[in-house]
């Protein structure tokens, strides 16, 4: 079985391939456009695969 990484890594190279190709939808059908969009489904559809990748991580507000 592959590691979670490699399996990650694959499901994001053809999501992106998809998004080169001008073929990437989103959930409600609409042709992707914008590069971050397509990074955020990438991770999200490597997530729902099995990929252990984590989260962003979130910059915390400091008191002044």
């Amino acid at each position: 079985m592959a590691r979670p990484r490699a399996k990650g890594s694959r499901k994001i190279k053809k999501v992106m391939g998809e998004y080169k190709r001008g073929k990437l939808r989103s959930s409600s059908g609409g042709k992707v456009r914008k590069r971050k969009q397509a990074v955020a489904i990438a991770l999200s559809e490597a997530r729902h695969a099995g990929a252990r990748i984590p989260r962003r991580k979130r910059r915390t507000s400091r008191a002044r």
